[in-house]
């Protein structure tokens, strides 16, 4: 289990990926609104982790909340079939990233 101030650490690579992700998917013009409403919406869930967690039961439920987010981002971008490559890829890399911090908390 990673203490808290690496959990941030790894939120912070988390927030990096999330970031690229939406810059990708508003660059995309055939990006539906809703792909890309999902993953604003994902990115400031990101945001929203990154801020100094009290406790390790607050970095998890960041984490948790975050994934969350990420599977909803996930699943937006796999139902729009007008979406570019690169910006499928960015959000499933960093949908993929959150996972992975999910089973180290």
């Amino acid at each position: 289990m990673l203490d808290v101030l690496d959990v941030m650490t790894r939120l912070g690579e988390v927030k990096n990926k999330t970031a690229e992700a939406l810059r990708a998917t508003e660059a995309d013009t055939g990006a539906s609104v809703v792909t890309v409403a999902v993953v604003r919406e994902f990115d400031k869930k990101a945001d929203k982790a990154n801020r100094q967690p009290e406790g390790d039961k607050s970095a998890r439920d960041s984490v948790i909340e975050l994934e969350q987010a990420g599977d909803s981002a996930k699943a937006a971008v796999e139902a729009d079939p007008d979406l570019g490559r690169d910006a499928f890829q960015a959000v499933q890399d960093a949908h993929l990233a959150i996972c992975i911090l999910k089973t180290e908390v």
